[in-house]
């Protein structure tokens, strides 16, 4: 079997109204792994990301990344012919995902109710900053707000600065997944139904709910159970992990930081006698990691004194020998060229346009998770604005020039 032939959902019809990173997040999951992704934009602009992070042209690299593998139309919602080409779309579809303020699809007359009218076994995922449903579902709120809400954002940084955030859209990416998770439960079940002849599933079951704050706050662990059971309100330990020692970043005479996660009892025995500190390898309060916790200043300034005096690929040849975990702290240019990475085929190489220029080979992520040993090839990058609109509304809808034009949104375009 070649990489070419692997598609465990092909098949699989995916409507995204979605923009920004969640819903489109999801979507690509579900593209990457063989299903057909129609993505709707508005006509004019698109999608927002196609500016986010926008260094040339008229599309970012960021929307190339995250729309890989889709297909892109442009329906004017605002008009009755883009309402009826969505629910000719959506009687087409197993799933539709979007991620707009709760009450938006109501509002345009495309709720759960009249989706479900046009394919009564339609799965709608929706994803909003709180849900659809609770005090604050009206509310609308990005990830860095979604992220405040969890808990999670009060753990990430040092303790005597404000909280900071991570480099990337995690809430977003993260309720991607989930997004992604649940349309996959939901099919199933519904197939599952299928075959048992139990006949078919309620709307309620097929319409999933993912909100941002619920997905970051799924990630904090036992946050909660430690507060209640204990009172522990845990703090920010900067580049530490709560109650575990040693583990942290360490400055090494090269200027470069390496990350040792020393903290399994017995790796810590090899790890101070490759530091050439055995007094602290046998000292009996440091043989349970919570003695290591307490003395987590100690330990670190001691791993730090021994970093400084050696450049980080020293300091990680030395900690390989002694089977210590341990890497470097990677950059976009170690990234791109790594063995490891390579190897997988976690960096594929592009021609891509801005917009106004083509730019060869330039790199993308690979797709996770790997099946066949390697990453699947990506089939396309995010495409152009419209690009597949005649494709979608005359090959599958089977509309004619006119009825495209009204649909998209051309006429208004050209309308003296």
């Amino acid at each position: 079997m070649t990489h070419e032939t692997i598609a465990p959902l092909d098949g699989v019809r995916v409507l995204e109204l979605g923009n920004y990173i969640a819903a489109p997040t999801a979507g690509r999951l579900l593209a990457d792994f063989g299903a057909e992704v129609i993505k709707v934009e508005r006509p004019g602009s698109g999608d927002e990301l196609r500016n986010w992070r926008l260094h040339k042209g008229n599309t970012s690299m960021l929307y190339r990344t995250l729309n890989r593998n889709k297909k892109s139309v442009v329906l004017d919602l605002r008009t009755e012919a883009g309402k009826q080409a969505v629910l000719a779309l959506v009687a087409k579809s197993d799933i539709l995902l979007e991620n707009f303020r709760p009450g938006t699809l109501e509002k345009w007359g495309l709720g759960p109710e009249v989706l479900n009218q046009a394919n009564p076994d339609l799965i709608v995922t929706r994803i909003s900053a709180f849900g659809q449903t609770g005090p604050l579902s009206e509310r609308p709120g990005f990830a860095a707000v979604a992220e405040a809400y969890s808990g999670f954002r009060n753990l990430v940084g040092d303790p005597d600065r404000a909280p900071v955030r991570v480099g990337v859209s995690i809430g977003d990416s993260i309720a991607g997944l989930y997004a992604a998770f649940g349309s996959m439960m939901s099919l199933y079940q519904r197939e599952a139904r299928r075959r048992s002849a139990a006949g078919a599933v309620p709307l309620a079951e097929r319409i999933i709910d993912v909100a941002l704050n619920e997905a970051m706050f799924s990630m904090m662990e036992s946050l909660i159970p430690d507060y209640q059971a204990y009172g522990v309100d845990r703090q920010r330990v900067g580049g530490r992990m709560e109650g575990i020692a040693p583990s942290n970043a360490y400055v090494c005479k090269d200027g470069a930081s390496i990350v040792v996660a020393g903290n399994g009892d017995s790796i810590f025995q090899r790890y101070m006698q490759t530091i050439g500190r055995p007094d602290l390898a046998e000292d009996p309060a440091l043989q349970t990691n919570a003695g290591r916790w307490a003395s987590r200043e100690e330990l670190d300034q001691a791993i730090g004194e021994w970093t400084g005096q050696l450049t980080a690929p020293e300091a990680l040849a030395a900690l390989e020998d002694a089977g210590v975990p341990a890497g470097p702290i990677y950059t976009a240019a170690d990234i791109s060229t790594d063995s490891q990475y390579a190897a997988r085929n976690m960096i594929q190489k592009f021609d891509v346009s801005t917009g106004e220029e083509i730019l060869p080979g330039v790199g993308f992520p690979g797709i996770v998770p790997v099946i066949g040993e390697q990453s699947l090839p990506i089939r396309n990058l995010g495409p152009d604005l419209g690009e597949n609109t005649e494709e979608i509304l005359g090959g599958l809808l089977h509309l004619d020039a006119a009825q495209i034009d009204s649909a998209s949104g051309r006429e208004e375009a050209v309308r003296p």
